[in-house]
Parts: C-alpha cells; sequence; structure tokens
C-alpha cells in the first residue's frame, strides 16, 4: 500500500482493507527506519492510525494540520509523499524529525518544544476567519503538553471562537516519560469513565428508531447534553470553559475516529475530540519501555537493543551520580525536573530521594519559580534541564531567582550542539542569555572530573548559578588538571608564553621580528577545551608555542587570567559552543582591545544563525568549530608564519 502513497490525497483512494494494511506497513516502515538512522518511535507508532484519519477527514495542504512538539509527525511525512526521503531521516541534508514549511505545503507550522500547537493553531483560525476564507484548522496536542501553562492560556482563548476550530488531544498517558500531576489524573479518569458514551450511544439508537419524532429528540438531547455530561463526566473541565467535548475515541480505530472528526467539523466553534493512543502500539519493545523509545539512536530490531553500546558514561550520567552523592550528605539538596527525569538523568535521585524529587511536568517555567520558592523557604535546589527548554524560563531566571540572588542550582544538559533534532533543539543561546542576567554565575566543565567538581562548588555557592555540559560521552581527557574549583578563576593547562611575563606581571615584549613564529594562547570553555587541546597539538608539531587554559567560569570571566595571556602572548584565540553574540569570546575580545590593543584576537563561536539537524561532527566541521577548520582559520586571519624561528 505504501507505494500507492506519494501525495496527501492519495490515502483517500484505499478501500478498508487496504487502509488496515497501510496502517501496518507504516509501523513496519517506521520501525526498519528508525533502526537505522534513529529518531522518535514510541510516539510515531502510537498516532499512525489518527494521522490516517485525519487525511481522510481533511483536505491537505488547504486544511492545517498544527502538531504539538512535531516528533509524533513521521506518518504525516509519509502520507503527505515523504516517504523516500526518511533514507536521510535526521541527517545533515536530508528531513528533518518535525514538521517544517519548508519541507513541503502540508506541514503548516515549524514545531519542536511542547504546548505551542493551539496557540498556533488559534492564531491560524482568527487569519483565515479575518480573511474571509475557507478551511479546516486541527491542532494536535498530546495529554503530557497539558501541563504546559501555554496550552491553557489558548483554550481560555479558543473558547471565544464563533467559527470552527479543531483541538486533538492525543492521549496517551505519557509525554516522554510518564505524565504527572492533577491534568494527568483528570484524563485519567475521562479515560475509565465509560459510562457518559455507552449512554450517549444507546439512547440515540433507541430515540432514532422513534417514527417521525425520534430525530428531533435526538436534536434536543443534543443541544441539552450539558447536564448529561455534568452528571457522569465530573467537572468537564472544557465544556465549562466553552469547548465542546467528543470522545473519547479509540485513537487506532479508524471508522471511529473519521466518525467523531467528521462530527467536530460540522461545529460553528472550537471543539476538542478526546483520542486514546497506545505510544510503541505495534512494536513490543517501545509497548513495554515506551520511555526508552521516545528517541532512540539505531537499534536491533529483534532485540530492541541499540547498535552501539556506550564504552564511556556520558556527562548526563556523572552528573546523575554525582548529585546523589552530594545529597546524601545535605538534606537541603532536591531536584527538580520538568517531565525529563529520564533525559536529564535524575530517575536515579528518584529512586534514592523520592520525597525530595519533584517532576512538574513540562512546564519549565513553573519548575523554575517554584525552585525560587524551595530556595527562599531553606531547600538547595537542582533543576536538571536542556538548555533549549530553559529559553522557556529565561523571564522567570531572571525575575524569580536572581532578582532575589537565590540560591537555585541550574544543571544545564545538552548545551552547544545535540544533533539530528535541530533548531528548536539546539542548546547554542545559553551563554548569551543567562550572562546577560545580574547575579548569575556560568560554568562549564572540561571533562567529566570538572564536572563533578563544578557540581559540589554550585551545591554550596550561595546564589544562582548554572553548570551546562554537552550531550554524550564525557571528556575523559586532562585528568591530570584537576585544581580545586575557586569562584571566577580559570586555569592554565599548558604555559607557553614569554618567560618574562609568565607570572602575569610586566610589560609584554615588543612584537616578534619576521619569522619568528607568534605565541599563541587558546582560551577555551566546557566541550571546546578538548578542541583546544588537539589544535595545541597539532601547532605544537608545527613548531609554535601555545598555551592552553581553561576559562572554567564564563560569568565572571577571569579576567586576571586574560591579563596573563594578553600579557604573555602574540594572539589570543576563544573557543566555546555558543553562538558569538554576547557569548563568552566577545567579552574577553572587548577587555583586551581596551587594555592590549597590539593582541591580535580570534573568536571561535558558532554563527548567530540557528542550526540545522545533522550529525554532530559534521555540524561542527560545517560550522568550522572543528580542530582542522578552526586551524586554517587562525593561519589565514591571525597571519602565521611558516618559517621556523
Amino acid at each position: 500500500m505504501l507505494e500507492k502513497i506519494n501525495g496527501p490525497q492519495d490515502i483517500k483512494a484505499l478501500s478498508k482493507e487496504e487502509l488496515t494494511e497501510l496502517a501496518a506497513e507504516i509501523r513496519e516502515f517506521l520501525i526498519e527506519k528508525t533502526s537505522v538512522r534513529g529518531g522518535h518511535l514510541a510516539s510515531n507508532l502510537g498516532v499512525v492510525e489518527l494521522t490516517m484519519a485525519m487525511f481522510l477527514t481533511f483536505d491537505l495542504p488547504k486544511d492545517k494540520i498544527i502538531w504539538d512538539v512535531g516528533h509524533q509527525s513521521y506518518t504525516h511525512k509519509i502520507l503527505s509523499g515523504r516517504k523516500d526521503a526518511f533514507d536521510d531521516l535526521r541527517q545533515l541534508g536530508g528531513i528533518s524529525g518535525f514538521p517544517k514549511t519548508k519541507e513541503s505545503p502540508c506541514d503548516a507550522f515549524n514545531t519542536g518544544h511542547s504546548s505551542t500547537s493551539i496557540s498556533a493553531g488559534l492564531g491560524m483560525a482568527v487569519a483565515r476567519d479575518l480573511k474571509g476564507e475557507d478551511y479546516s484548522v486541527v491542532s494536535v496536542i498530546g495529554d503530557g503538553a497539558l501541563t504546559g501553562g501555554m496550552a491553557y492560556e489558548a483554550l481560555n482563548n479558543a473558547a471565544r471562537l464563533e467559527k470552527n476550530f479543531i483541538i486533538v488531544l492525543n492521549d496517551n498517558e505519557m509525554s516522554i516519560s510518564e505524565n504527572v500531576g492533577g491534568i494527568s489524573r483528570y484524563l485519567s479518569g475521562i479515560r475509565t469513565g465509560e459510562g457518559y458514551n455507552d449512554l450517549k450511544e444507546s439512547v440515540t439508537e433507541i430515540l432514532e428508531r422513534i417514527p417521525g419524532v425520534g430525530s428531533k429528540l435526538v436534536d434536543k438531547i443534543r443541544r441539552t447534553k450539558q447536564g448529561i455530561k455534568q452528571l457522569l463526566i465530573p467537572g468537564m473541565f472544557f465544556e465549562d470553559m466553552g469547548i465542546t467535548y467528543l470522545g473519547p475515541v479509540d485513537g487506532h480505530d479508524l471508522r471511529q475516529l473519521r466518525k467523531v472528526l467528521r462530527e467536530a467539523k460540522k461545529l460553528d466553534h472550537a471543539v476538542l475530540v478526546h483520542v486514546i493512543t497506545q505510544k510503541g502500539k505495534g512494536y513490543g519493545p517501545a509497548e513495554k519501555n515506551p520511555a526508552r523509545f521516545h528517541g532512540v539512536e539505531p537499534f536491533d530490531i529483534e532485540t530492541g537493543q541499540p547498535k552501539v553500546k556506550k564504552r564511556y558514561p556520558a556527562y548526563t550520567d556523572v552528573f546523575s551520580k554525582e548529585l546523589c552523592r552530594l545529597a546524601e550528605t545535605d538534606e537541603r539538596i532536591v531536584a527538580v525536573t520538568a517531565a525529563m527525569p529520564d533525559g536529564t538523568g535524575l530517575n536515579r535521585f528518584k529512586k534514592m530521594y523520592p520525597d525530595r524529587f519533584f517532576d512538574v511536568g513540562i512546564a519549565e517555567q513553573h519548575a523554575v519559580t517554584s525552585a525560587a520558592g524551595m530556595a527562599a523557604a531553606g531547600l538547595k535546589p537542582v533543576v536538571a534541564v536542556y538548555s533549549s527548554f530553559l529559553q522557556r524560563g529565561y523571564d522567570q531566571i531572571l525575575h524569580d531567582v536572581c532578582i532575589q540572588n537565590l540560591p537555585v542550582v541550574f544543571a544545564i544538559d545538552r548545551a552547544g550542539l545535540v544533533g539530528s533534532d535541530g533548531e528548536t533543539h539546539q542548546g547554542i543561546f545559553d551563554l548569551s542569555y543567562l550572562t546577560s542576567i545580574p547575579n548569575m554565575s556560568v560554568l562549564a566543565p572540561k571533562n567529566l572530573w570538572e564536572l563533578q567538581r563544578d557540581l559540589q562548588f554550585a551545591a554550596g555557592f550561595d546564589g544562582p548559578i548554572a553548570v551546562r555540559y554537552p550531550r554524550g560521552m564525557a571528556y575523559r581527557g586532562l585528568k591530570e588538571f584537576d585544581s580545586p574549583v575557586e569562584y571566577g578563576k580559570g586555569e592554565i593547562l599548558f604555559d607557553e608564553g614569554y618567560e618574562s611575563a609568565a607570572d602575569g606581571c610586566g610589560e609584554k615584549p615588543a612584537e616578534p621580528e619576521n619569522g619568528i613564529k607568534p605565541r599563541i594562547a587558546l582560551l577555551a570553555v566546557g566541550s571546546m577545551v578538548s578542541t583546544a587541546e588537539h589544535i595545541r597539538n597539532k601547532l605544537k608539531m608545527e613548531g609554535y608555542k601555545v598555551t592552553l587554559a581553561n576559562g572554567r567560569f564564563i560569568k565572571p570571566i577571569d579576567l586576571g587570567l586574560v591579563d596573563r595571556l594578553a600579557a604573555s602572548h602574540d594572539c589570543l584565540v576563544t573557543l566555546e559552543e555558543n553562538v558569538l553574540q554576547g557569548g563568552f569570546g566577545l567579552q574577553v575580545t572587548a577587555h583586551i582591545q581596551k587594555n592590549y590593543p597590539s593582541v591580535r584576537v580570534l573568536n571561535v563561536a558558532l554563527p548567530d544563525a540557528y542550526v540545522e539537524h545533522g550529525n554532530v561532527s559534521k555540524l561542527r566541521e560545517m560550522l568550522g568549530i572543528d580542530s582542522d577548520s578552526i586551524m586554517e582559520r587562525m593561519k589565514r586571519e591571525l597571519n602565521l608564519t611558516e618559517q621556523e624561528e
């Protein structure tokens, strides 16, 4: 059946039996492709029939489907004609794992973060009505995304619409990890409360058999159904807001789905269709462990096990173990996550200290401010969060944590390039937005041992502090350099500056004569320290004198270290895995230009742009922050001589 699908209208030509076969083929296709390239599997397996029903009911690309987050849009991509592009899924130059308007007119809106689809869809519906156009707008949102406050802000406004707007609640009892909180309990009650729907079907069937008056009675009951719902579904949260509620409906029953979506299209106001799906459906390992199969690396289909075993601990693992160790001796330490206990490594803490673990759902703003409240009341909260998701709590960091100078620790995972998830997930802005906030301090460890030391320091620090570390395996080099963490101080790892200024005192000697290789200082932070180490080794082989320093603190910058390097070197190169604007390098450059105008400075950073999806190594090469590219740029822009001393 997949061979017959080359565009959004093709599915409508299939028979009932062929549609059943198509659903099975799509699941087989998704499992096969993600086993090779990785990607989001469990969430996509759960929405196969739902997506098919929407393509059968609506007319794409005229009608608009907006996927919340978007990591469940693979079937959407297949049905809209992109199945042949899945060999390069999430690869550099290939299709994204998220909706992208540049890929297809069937992708109505770019998404990547949670709880946004209702707001976007509402805005699109308003624009449609103001322009006098006629098309359907469907916002698909998960039950996990309903733990985000933005969804309720949108629901509050959607109730005022006087024309059709459809919200599909994809309820699989999961976000990335198991859902928590009141809305989860509420939806669970609806899932198990079958009385209303059974009664509605029975009453409708009986009344419609009455000659002459049956259909009129059914219509009258529909107009007064609010009373029945209030009796049988306590609260009726959505109806009370003014949004018609339809469901719950089996999200794997294509007939039921098509029926309820057709009913939803007829209404002249906002309607919510509650769909119950199973995350990971059709693949045993994903059904048993949907959290592990949310986002997967290449895996063996038969066993479900990753094809590449981890040889060394990831930074997330190092953080997880060290936080638990610190909590053993300090009962004030509590851990906060926004629906990411697996991804941030807090599951270990949850098991060891369940009373001190808080999963607030997909609600980064609430996570930050609740942590501020904990800190104000004498606890030591550690907020573990991905860099790109922390952006959503910027105002709360500034307003609720930093103005009050509260001792909240931000453990920022996935800092820097993260690879295949693309623009919405690259953690390349945190240094810029965090260092702009007064009272905030920021560290970045060079290796796994320094992450442990940084966390120890942060746990004892009396103020807001962030420790940012990258995705993937923790760097195990430079172990011999393990100086104590001192506030606002970096460290020199290899010192080959002018001997007369090696102690940081005295004036910088005159420029070396022609033919003498300039002395170079590399000042790196975080993940770029290992890159700088490789550059130093290569330059040493070419006869250069190269000093390597670990900045360690991005805020406050160790200006004493910068002075020492500037006073004893001809060239200084800063290296960071963050955008250039507002980052570490430009601050160092400003200080040097003011105080050491003769020193040549080169900033190695990411461009002020959004970085597409792709393998991290290939992205680093493309963006010019791998060691070979940096070497070439240094020789070109710093006019490094090729002559011997």
